[in-house]
């Protein structure tokens, strides 16, 4: 579920969620970390500190490790965040397969199962995806030791506020309320979004976007996708979406998409459009070792990085035409880092620096003079964009929360 501070009310219990929320991300992020050093780095009073470190300890969120070395007095206890305690099941429901992941606390995969998808009609796929769950579940007891919740994501409209499904390309959906029917089910927390967005959060959390405020992920595929990350917080609006980065228009002579329009993003740079384009250049006699029956995208950039002239003409086609949305993003959202996800990024040398060039030749100078452009450092087919969400909700405090009351009841 999204959390937007600005519809929140400041009364005590919000004070006190997020009080739980700074301190678990401090430690999580910056263990081991003593008691002392959460109350200067947070400026709330030692007291305070020693309040909510006794609750997230007797949660089992967080442990005591050795003591750091005396400066005199007393040692400080160093404190970290215990991974190993809670579950969460991550699911990344794509237009073909299934994968549910067996999370901890520490974003380490424990079991990753992948199942195919061949049920596009909303109820089929609910009872389909309600069956999954329970298998892997029961498959997967003993390493389950306390489910605290379940995350799924996939392409389309999500809104992750109310739960609902209202598009996806792959499923014919009306209104799906899947996190509902999820909660029902399982009795856990249950945190829905898309796909796309999801993964710019994982970046955030765990990938190449760290150690900055300000990102932009875009995923090449079937399709093509952004999630875009301000102030470390994920960018979404009233419809819960935000930069359809796909539909941009980069050819105005181009092609008619989907969509309507024509010579949009996708037309050019998606993995069939760019496979469809280099069987009609063997078709025209180009010298290459692609054959029609094997120029799959992940082939082309294989012999991009072998130096076939035609696979390079390929990958820097569709890198020029990315640069060129990439330098309205840049112009529009002066981000510090944009990653680039997807099978093209195999040819990563030659697709960096035909986005690189584009870029430069499109956007302000002094808007990319910070600006870094890299592949993405994590496994794009993974659930971890699910359990991104699931961080979220740890670090704004509202899992928390649930947690602590769970245990006082």
């Amino acid at each position: 579920m999204t959390f937007n501070y600005l519809n929140l009310v400041g009364n005590a219990e919000l004070i006190k969620q997020l009080n739980y929320a700074m301190i678990y991300r401090l430690i999580v992020q910056q263990a081991p970390i003593s008691r002392i050093q959460l109350a200067e780095i947070s400026h709330l009073a030692p007291a305070s500190i020693t309040k909510i470190t006794r609750q997230l300890l007797k949660n089992k969120l967080i442990k005591e490790v050795d003591a750091q070395q005396s400066t005199g007095g007393r040692p400080a206890v160093s404190i970290q965040a215990k991974f190993d305690y809670y579950q969460a099941i991550a699911i990344q429901l794509s237009r073909s397969h299934v994968t549910i992941e067996l999370y901890d606390l520490g974003a380490n995969s424990l079991v990753s199962e992948v199942y195919p998808l061949t049920v596009f009609i909303q109820q089929q796929a609910q009872e389909y995806l309600i069956t999954l769950i329970e298998q892997f579940i029961q498959k997967n007891s003993k390493k389950i030791k306390h489910l605290i919740a379940i995350s799924v994501v996939l392409p389309g409209l999500i809104d992750s506020v109310r739960g609902i499904v209202r598009y996806t390309p792959h499923i014919q959906v009306n209104a799906w309320p899947l996190a509902d029917i999820l909660q029902k089910q399982f009795n856990v927390s249950i945190f829905l979004g898309n796909d796309i967005q999801s993964l710019a959060l994982a970046e955030n959390y765990f990938g190449s976007t760290q150690d900055v405020d300000d990102s932009i992920l875009i995923r090449v595929h079937r399709g093509v996708g952004s999630g875009v990350i301000v102030n470390q917080q994920l960018l979404t609006n009233h419809n819960q979406s935000a930069c359809e980065v796909g539909h941009i228009q980069v050819d105005a002579l181009g092609e008619r998409c989907h969509c309507g329009n024509f010579g949009c993003l996708e037309n050019r740079v998606v993995n069939d459009a760019i496979e469809r384009r280099a069987k009609q250049m063997i078709d025209q006699g180009y010298t290459t070792k692609l054959t029609k029956d094997c120029c799959d995208i992940v082939n082309i950039c294989q012999l991009a990085n072998q130096g076939d002239e035609l696979a390079i003409k390929l990958v820097k086609d569709a890198g020029e035409n990315l640069g060129r949305a990439v330098a309205i993003m840049v112009n529009i959202f002066n981000p510090q880092r944009i990653v680039l996800a997807g099978e093209l990024t195999k040819a990563t040398e030659i697709l960096l620096d035909t986005v690189t060039s584009a870029l430069n030749s499109l956007s302000l100078e002094d808007l990319r003079k910070n600006l870094s452009i890299n592949c993405s450092s994590l496994n794009d087919r993974s659930a971890i964009g699910a359990f991104a969400l699931v961080q979220q909700a740890l670090f704004n405090g509202s899992l928390l929360m649930i947690l602590l009351e769970h245990d006082a009841a």
